[in-house]
């Protein structure tokens, strides 16, 4: 979640939705027990953005309706109430992950500490739920910064109290721990190039320079149909070396995320994933392994079992993966030629992106004539 803004994709706002767990046979605190301080702490697994020398502020905010047990999509969003019950500023500097806490207004832990020790909101987790249906975690518009926060254990409330006469606290935990979550991401793109898309599954020409950015589904295709004219133009020849290539990609700060790799799916018109019968995607396959199965009576049908991707190489600040045998399979006929879609592997876990110029974009072949 966060909010980041540049040329090409425009403003990006994600914000992290997740209903939060209780352990309901976890000892409650008694009504004599006396509230020291209540934090929320965040599992930051990953930081992405600009200026990490300077502050960025996250607040947490309480839903004002439940997450269902029902499938979220990325353009989804909840209502919350508009001020949060915590909230704070972290300076990540050169930090890559980290574990921040904190404080909760005043209100909202004497609420919350006055059910714990006599409310039936902690009695079981329905009715905590119904009570507390979950959080809301958002970012500082113009704060280009977004992080990755890992649900579970270590993200949630926690309460810590004591009784008289102890000499130390007792932990009391609410937590993201077996909870249902999903990012919700809105996208204003006036005035930049990607404007223009406005509609699921179609391609657009947005000029010169194409991109890829994560929770989006902003993907980018490529037509693989100048291999036809290539292949069509040879025969007797071994592919000693096929590599494709994308980039150098455009300048990014060292501390905002670029893809770590990239999936290289087969589409056509419909600018879908193609798959199996079964629903298997059907990707490019990792190279020196077979690009097709042979079946019991002879059928070539093409295999799933090892996705090549395309790597990213951070000194040259470009991508590269090797396709030889698959330029062989279409050579030799194994394999029908399809376009394909270059997809983030981990698309649903930041904000990342990279932007390239689409001449960046190369196969560059090594082949050699047989005698």
């Amino acid at each position: 979640m966060g909010e980041e803004e540049d040329d090409f994709f425009g403003k990006t706002s994600g914000t992290g939705y997740s209903r939060m767990y209780i352990n309901s046979s976890a000892t409650r605190p008694d009504i004599d027990a006396i509230l020291d301080s209540i934090f929320f702490s965040l599992n930051i697994l990953t930081i992405d953005g600009a200026d990490l020398d300077e502050p960025k502020y996250f607040s947490i905010h309480k839903l004002t309706e439940p997450i269902l047990d029902t499938l979220y999509y990325n353009f989804d969003e909840l209502s919350y109430e508009a001020s949060p019950f915590s909230s704070g500023e972290i300076v990540f500097g050169e930090a890559t992950d980290s574990l921040a806490s904190f404080q909760v207004e005043e209100p909202f832990a004497e609420e919350i500490f006055s059910k714990m020790k006599t409310g039936v909101e902690f009695n079981d987790l329905f009715s905590f739920r119904d009570y507390f249906p979950g959080i809301a975690l958002k970012a500082r518009e113009g704060d280009n910064a977004s992080i990755g926060v890992g649900v579970g254990s270590s993200t949630g409330l926690k309460i810590y109290y004591h009784y008289e006469g102890d000499t130390t606290s007792t932990l009391y935990n609410i937590t993201t721990a077996s909870s249902r979550s999903f990012n919700g991401v809105k996208s204003d793109r006036s005035g930049t190039p990607t404007s223009i898309v406005t509609e699921t599954k179609t391609a657009y020409d947005v000029g010169p320079l194409v991109g890829i950015k994560s929770n989006l589904g902003m993907v980018i295709k490529l037509d693989t149909s100048p291999f036809d004219a290539f292949l069509d133009t040879l025969s007797g020849v071994t592919f000693n070396q096929v590599l494709l290539e994308l980039g150098e990609i455009e300048p990014r700060a060292e501390t905002e995320l670029v893809p770590a790799n990239i999936s290289i799916y087969f589409t056509d018109s419909s600018n879908e994933i193609l798959t199996t019968s079964t629903g298997t995607p059907l990707t490019v396959q990792a190279d020196g392994y077979p690009q097709v199965i042979v079946g019991e009576n002879g059928d070539e049908t093409p295999n799933t079992s090892y996705p090549a991707a395309l790597l990213y190489d951070s000194e040259a600040r470009d991508y590269s993966e090797l396709i030889t045998s698959h330029v062989n399979a279409l050579f030799r006929g194994n394999l029908t030629r399809k376009d394909w879609l270059l997809y983030n592997s981990d698309s649903k876990k930041s904000l990342s992106q990279l932007i390239v110029n689409n001449n960046k974009i190369k196969v560059k072949v090594i082949y050699s004539r047989s005698r």
